[in-house]
């Protein structure tokens, strides 16, 4: 099994950054795919960006790019989300996720979820 803590979510104005950490612990040798997902209140979960943890290819949701960036450090088992020019709508909980076959955007492929880290950008 494969374990995700996230952390560095918190409050912030529009135009500002923060900076998503992920730390994956447990058989991490099976995760082909890691990624981040957001939720806001009454909104079905959406794929933010991804990164397959051998290549380093990227995968970004329209509107974050640009403005985002997603990073891994694999000696450290962790998972990065640099959110910069922040925006109201970015508001939600923030989610680290494994896939163990896939990469890519769709939540329905990822296998392991962390608890979720919450990002309020006020206007």
């Amino acid at each position: 099994q494969v374990q995700l803590v996230e952390s560095g979510g918190g409050s912030v104005q529009a135009g500002g950054s923060l900076r998503l950490s992920c730390a994956a612990s447990g058989y991490t040798d099976s995760s082909r795919c890691m990624g981040w997902f957001r939720q806001a209140p009454g909104s079905e979960r959406e794929g933010v960006a991804a990164i397959s943890t051998g290549g380093g290819v990227t995968y970004y949701r329209g509107s974050v790019k640009g403005r985002f960036t997603i990073s891994q450090d694999n000696a450290k088992n962790t998972l990065y989300l640099q959110m910069n020019s922040l925006k109201p709508e970015d508001t939600g909980m923030y989610y680290c996720a494994a896939a163990r076959s896939w990469c890519g955007l769709a939540a329905d492929t990822y296998n392991y979820w962390g608890q979720g880290t919450q990002v309020t950008v006020s206007s």
